[in-house]
Parts: structure tokens; sequence; C-alpha cells
């Protein structure tokens, strides 16, 4: 027999991941996180609002959980990192569906289209703050509020409980782990995934109660009447997962400036490492702070892209003196950290600061913080290898190892971190030909800007966009596909783009 006949009829390709221990995770994940729905209903109960849209979608969540769980509780095997892969890209795309739950169930114009409801949910567990709601006064405070909340959740929350209550997630936990808090790697993290989550959720917590007594103190104090403790709680939910999510029409230009500088404040601290943040804050080692070269260069670009926003709009008359400085710091810390706030329709600001904010969009925060977008520390990478080739050009012989806070890098990583941009760029690329393309069809008024706006915004979870998506307007008015687009790339961008490009892959399925 000819030796390629032979190779053809070998043995077969088996399939190496364990769907059994992929769907008994899964259901285990959402048996705890139907959870979620009882803070809502508590919400709801207060002010004398249904509460059944939240019990029944905690129900089915939990229960549907729970019976995925319990059928495949018995051929369930180990979750390795194949499965790490599987159960990160479902778990998001599941938690998305748990968030437009309520939405359907309550009923009313805005969210009662299942793909505008869960775009909404993906915004919302995706941190992006993309939202298709027109009429804020049409909806309940319990609902207002479950929005903030998975903003919350999706911060950090869903993934770092799921670690510290489920034991089991070892190697799959802490492939998590490096899922959630994106980047080339997460340096030292402790072995025990258990006590970093808790350590990482603490954290969480400390930080969102801080803003939270930040935010209603001025109301206590009679500086801002509009920040009541609902309020106060809300915008906690979204500024410290760097979110975006409102409850008010004009997102954060009705509130008071010494609001909108508090929440700058509370932005800025949500881009930054957290597990360096605990090191330097929560253990007082604030040498680290000082050291790390990606929280220098991530506080520096903030400076240099508020001081460009602000003398623009100074320079065009647009706002002057401390309202200028404000608006200016405010919008670039917002679209720098993915977050989407706005103190001002900056849809209608000349075309130059537009383009500044464009940039600013591909930019994001630090690694193992909850921002989107390309991140920091990428960035940083990538100067340093040009500037390697740069100096290898000269001198060929020189050996120039890549260092990132004094320790070398990896070959590998810096390959993986080319090989994401890449990707990154593609997504982008293809998103902006598909929504324009729609928006073409649809005869939806979107400019070539505003539609590279849109796209870059969903995949780096930066929230409004330009012209009619801008941040004091909707995603209502775009078409179905271009929706669907949007959310693909919500939860792409969430993921890194990595763990999903993975499951395409033949080798990931079988060898």
């Amino acid at each position: 027999m000819p030796q390629g006949a032979a190779r053809r009829i070998g043995p077969r390709r088996r399939l190496v991941v364990d769907l059994a221990a992929t769907a008994n995770l899964i259901g285990t994940l959402g048996k705890y996180l139907g959870v979620a729905a009882l803070f809502p209903a508590a919400v709801a109960l207060w002010y004398r609002e249904p509460v059944w849209p939240f019990l029944l979608a905690g129900a089915i969540t939990s229960g549907v959980g729970l019976i995925l769980e319990r059928a495949s509780a018995r051929s369930a095997g180990h979750v390795g990192v194949r499965e790490g892969f599987l159960v990160v890209s479902l778990t998001m795309l599941l938690t998305a569906g748990f968030a437009s739950l309520p939405y359907l169930f309550a009923g009313g114009e805005q969210l009662d289209h299942p793909l505008d409801a869960y775009l909404e949910g993906m915004s919302g567990f995706s941190t992006t703050g993309a939202s298709v709601v027109t009429d804020y006064e049409g909806l309940s405070k319990s609902i207002l509020m479950w929005r903030q909340f998975t903003q919350w959740l999706g911060g950090m929350g869903i993934i770092v409980l799921a670690v510290a209550i489920l034991p089991r997630l070892r190697v799959g936990g802490r492939q998590m782990m490096e899922s959630e808090l994106p980047g080339p790697e997460v340096a030292g993290l402790p072995e025990r995934i258990r006590e970093t989550a808790r350590m990482l959720w603490t954290l969480y917590v400390a930080l969102t109660v801080l803003a939270t007594l930040a935010l209603a103190s001025l109301g206590w104090l009679g500086i801002d009447e509009r920040m009541t403790e609902y309020q106060a709680l809300a915008h906690a939910f979204s500024t410290i997962p760097t979110g975006g999510f409102s409850t008010e029409p004009d997102s954060m230009a009705g509130f008071s400036p010494e609001t909108q500088w508090i929440v700058a404040l509370f932005m800025l601290l949500g881009g930054v490492n957290f597990m360096l943040l605990y090191r330097g804050l929560v253990r007082r080692r604030a040498r680290l702070l000082a050291r790390d070269e990606e929280l220098r260069l991530y506080l520096a670009l903030g400076l240099v892209a508020s001081i460009a926003v602000t003398v623009q709009v100074w320079g065009y008359g647009i706002a002057s003196g401390e309202t200028a400085i404000r608006d200016g710091t405010f919008q670039a810390i917002s679209v720098l950290t993915t977050t989407g706030y706005a103190t001002a329709d900056f849809a209608l600001w000349p075309m130059l600061l537009l383009l500044t904010l464009f940039g600013l969009m591909f930019l994001g925060g630090s690694a193992g913080s909850t921002t989107g977008s390309v991140k920091i520390v990428r960035h940083l990478l990538v100067g340093k290898v040009l500037r390697r080739e740069l100096d290898q050009t000269v001198s060929p012989e020189v050996v120039l190892p890549i260092r990132l806070n004094g320790s070398p890098v990896d070959e590998r990583t810096l390959r993986a971190i080319a090989a994401f941009i890449l990707l990154y760029i593609g997504f982008w690329v293809v998103g902006s030909a598909v929504i324009g393309i729609d928006s073409a069809i649809s005869n939806v008024d979107l400019g070539t800007l505003d539609v590279m706006a849109v796209s870059a915004s969903a995949l780096g979870n930066g929230g409004p966009g330009f012209g009619i998506t801008g941040p004091l307007a909707s995603f209502a008015p775009l078409g179905d596909v271009s929706k669907v687009t949007m959310i693909l790339l919500m939860w792409v961008g969430r993921l890194e783009i990595v763990p999903v490009v993975v499951l395409l892959t033949r080798n990931y399925w079988r060898r």
C-alpha cells in the first residue's frame, strides 16, 4: 500500500475537550449566578415595584444551571486549560442571556425585543456601556439598578467569585482568571487561586464602598442634591468596573462638578492593575506602584490626553476655565479607561477633538484592570520591541532582551502580543465594514468615522460612539445586523479575542 494511502486511513483524530466537564462547570456557575437576582428584587421591594421579573430570571438561571450540573456530574472529568477556554467563552454568552431576562419579563417597548435585551445584557456584563435605552424615565428604578449591577458583576465579580467558591477550579480557574484579568500575563499570582480571588474580591468591594460613600456624602452635605444614596450606589456599580451605564439620560452631565471629579478619580483607579493596587495600598508596598513601568505610562498618557483634550475644548470655545479643564480631563479619562461616561455631548465636538478621542479608544488601561481595549502594557512592550529593532539595525551583533520592570520578557509573550494586536485590528476592520454596509442598507445616518468608532467602542468595551450613537444618544437606531455585530465584538473584546478564536481551530477540538 502506498505510504500516502496509509496516512489517509490512519487513526481518526479524537475529541480532546471534555464537554461533560465543561457543561458541569457552566451549570455550577449558572446555579450560583441566579442568586444575583435577589439584589434587584430587594430594590424592587423597597420601591414597591414588581419583583417577579427578577425572581423568575434568577430561578430560571439557577434551575437550568442545577439541571446541567446534575446531568453531567457522572461523566464529568477534570477541567483543564482546553475546557477553561470553552467555559470562559460560553459563560459570557450565558450570563448576557441571564442579564436580558428581567428586561424581557418587565415588559415595555424599549427592551421587549430579544435582540435589544440581549445587547443590553452583553453590554452590561462585558462592562461596555453601550445602550439601546432611549427613555430612562420609562424604566423602573429596579431595572435601572439591575443594569448598573450587571456591570459590577461583569467587571470582576463573576469570575473571581466563581474561583473563590469553587476550589476545583485549579488549572481551569487560573485560565479563567487570566482571561478576566487580561494582559500578556498576570505576574506573581499566588498559586492558591482561592486566596488570590479573595484578595481581588475584597479590594473590589472596598473600592465600591468607598466610591459609594464619597458620592453619597455630596448629597448628604447638600453639594449635589441629585446624588441620592440610590444614585451613589448605582454609579459606583458602573464606575469601579469602568462600565459607563448611568441611570440618567445625560450620563454625568447633570451632576455637580464635585461629583464629576470624584467619578474621574475612581475611573482612573479602575484602570490600574488590581493586584498592583492590592500590594501597593493594602500591603503598603508603595515602592511597587512607583516602580511599575505600565502604571507610570498609564498615568502619563492620562495626563497628556487630559491636557490635549482640555486645550482643544478651551481653544474651540466649547468651555473655558474650570469647566474646560473638568470636561477635558473627565472625557479623556473616560475614553482612556473605556468607561464611557460623559459630562458633555462630545459627539457634537469638532473633528480634531473626535479624532483625539478616537485614538484614545485603542489604548485602554492596565493589564489586570477592568478596562478593555489593547491595554497599556502591550503598547509599552511593542514600543520596546520597535526600539530594539532599530538598535539592532545599527548594531546587529548586540543581544538586547526586552525587560518589563527589570525582568526579561519571554519572546513567546512578545509574539503573542503581536498576534493579539493583529487580531484586534482585524476584528475592528471587519466589524467596521459590516456595520458600515448594514447602516448603508438600513439607511442609518452614520458617517465613516462614526462607523469606525462604533466598532472600536464595542470591541474595546468602551461604550458610546459618535454621531447618533454618541454619549447622550442610543444604539437603538442601528439595524439588527449591526447590533449582532456589536454583541460579537463586545463578547470577543471582553475575553481578549484569543479564548474565542482558539475555539475555531481544529487542533483545539481534536488531535
